[in-house]
C-alpha cells in the first residue's frame, strides 16, 4: 500500500482483492477501461464518468494495474468464469421450464 497510496485490500468470498479506498475494486476499473474506445486523458475521463470517479482515482487504479497486471487479470478471468457458469446454470434451468 505504501507504493500505491489510495489502494486498499478487501477480503471477501473470492479472497483478497485490491480496491480504491472508498471505491470499486481495481479489476472493475480495468474491465471498464478495456471497454472504453478512447485513449490517454480522454480514456481516463470516460472511465471516471462511467464509474463516477475522479480522474486521480482512475489513475491510482490504473497505476496499480500497471504494477500488478497478472493479479488483476486473474481476478477478471475468475469473475468472467463465474459469470459464464451462472449463465449456463440459468440457461439450463430455463430450458427445463420451457
Amino acid at each position: 500500500m505504501d507504493d500505491h497510496p489510495g489502494i486498499v485490500f478487501k477480503d471477501g468470498p473470492a479472497g483478497r482483492r485490491a480496491a480504491l479506498a472508498l471505491g470499486p475494486d481495481v479489476w472493475e476499473i480495468v474491465t471498464v477501461a478495456r471497454g472504453i474506445d478512447k485513449r490517454g486523458t480522454k480514456a481516463v475521463a470516460a472511465i471516471g464518468e462511467a464509474m463516477n470517479l475522479a480522474a486521480w482515482q482512475v489513475n491510482v487504479a490504473l497505476d496499480y494495474y500497471g504494477s500488478y497486471p497478472e493479479e488483476i487479470d486473474e481476478e477478471i478471468a475468475a469473475r468472467e468464469a463465474a459469470a459464464r457458469t451462472a449463465e449456463a446454470a440459468w440457461t439450463t434451468r430455463q430450458q427445463l421450464l420451457a
